[in-house]
């Protein structure tokens, strides 16, 4: 039988070879490997021998088969013709692994979209300010404590003797000095998104942090067009069903001065574990303090204002589904996290 099998195994390794065609290749093995093969046969005849001699010729058996199997698969890859057949072009191709913008980033850009929508435009302005611009200009004596080495980063410099030394900024309301003086006759409709820097670092604050700062100075401008401003980002950028509600409170640049709350996505306003009696803090609000419209080259005779600040990491981190007990994991260099979104 050993003969026989080496016999019938170069046989078809020479049919093998000469195919054209994938039909041929098939014809070949449904001889040789098919139900009722040559080979076949043979794995049929081995019940009959000895034990020494159907050991010996089932392993030529299985190896033949195995070379047969083989010759046939490669000769396929190998014709033309049979390419398009053994390839399935609806397969789904593998795709291959594709980032996606930061969080913090699709933040920003959701919430930019939501305030042109209404007659905002996105400005920029210098992440390294004067002390003017950032303190002076805004109505802030030189003893407040914002001002203090505590609180800000204050660049290494000669200072300028107008505009005072340089410092990291450390809130966008820099920015409406520098929009007024900018636009120079009003009306303003100020958005500004920009890093801002403190020296806090807790579960709630982080060094490098974003904000962004609203402005808005025309005739007539009253709390009323503040409120409704208000409303329309918390349910535009929250959801439908939130709302938002002002707090007296004191801001050197802004008189009167509020506290922003937006209504709790989890409870609904009724009160729960996650926010303080239905509502969650989100920022600070109020009028333009004349002294600030003055400094900023605005008549607060002829016009009035009101400006937001509020920071991109805590404003996102209240949106409803969201559970990120802290704004660090926000800057996590964790897949596992980062996935999620």
């Amino acid at each position: 039988m050993r003969e026989e099998i080496l016999s019938l195994k170069n046989q078809a390794i020479s049919q093998i070879h000469l195919a054209k065609t994938a039909e041929e290749l098939e014809e070949i093995r449904i001889n040789y490997l098919g139900r009722s093969g040559k080979l076949t046969q043979l794995f049929k005849n081995l019940s009959s021998e000895q034990i020494d001699e159907k050991k010996l010729n089932g392993l030529l058996l299985n190896e033949a088969k195995a070379t047969l199997t083989t010759s046939i698969a490669s000769r396929k890859n190998s014709l033309k013709e049979s390419a398009r057949d053994w390839f399935d072009p609806t397969i789904p191709g593998i795709k291959p692994t594709i980032g996606h913008l930061h969080l913090i980033t699709q933040a920003i850009d959701e919430i930019a979209k939501t305030f042109i929508q209404i007659g905002f435009v996105r400005v920029r302005y210098p992440e390294v300010e004067w002390d003017w611009f950032a303190f002076e200009g805004l109505n802030m004596p030189k003893d407040h404590p914002a001002r203090d080495e505590w609180e800000t980063f204050f660049i290494t410099s000669a200072p300028d003797p107008k505009f005072g030394q340089m410092v990291l900024t450390p809130h966008t309301s820099s920015g409406q000095i520098r929009e007024m003086k900018r636009v120079k006759i009003p009306p303003i409709r100020m958005i500004n998104i920009a890093k801002c820097y403190r020296r806090q670092i807790d579960t709630s604050h982080v060094p490098m942090f974003h904000q962004f700062e609203g402005l808005v100075v025309d005739k007539d401008i009253s709390i009323v067009n503040l409120k409704g401003t208000l409303d329309y980002f918390a349910r535009n950028f929250f959801g439908k069903e939130r709302i938002t509600r002002l707090r007296p409170f004191h801001f050197q640049f802004t008189e009167p001065s509020f506290e922003v709350d937006v209504s709790c996505g989890i409870c609904r306003g009724r009160g729960c574990k996650l926010c303080k009696e239905g509502w969650l803090e989100l920022g600070g609000a109020g009028m333009v303090h004349p002294t600030v419209l003055k400094n900023g080259g605005v008549d607060p005779d002829k016009y009035s204002g009101f400006a937001f600040g509020w920071g991109v990491e805590r404003t996102f981190m209240m949106k409803a589904g969201l559970s990120i007990p802290d704004i660090r994991l926000l800057y996590s260099s964790d897949l596992r996290f980062l996935k999620q979104f």
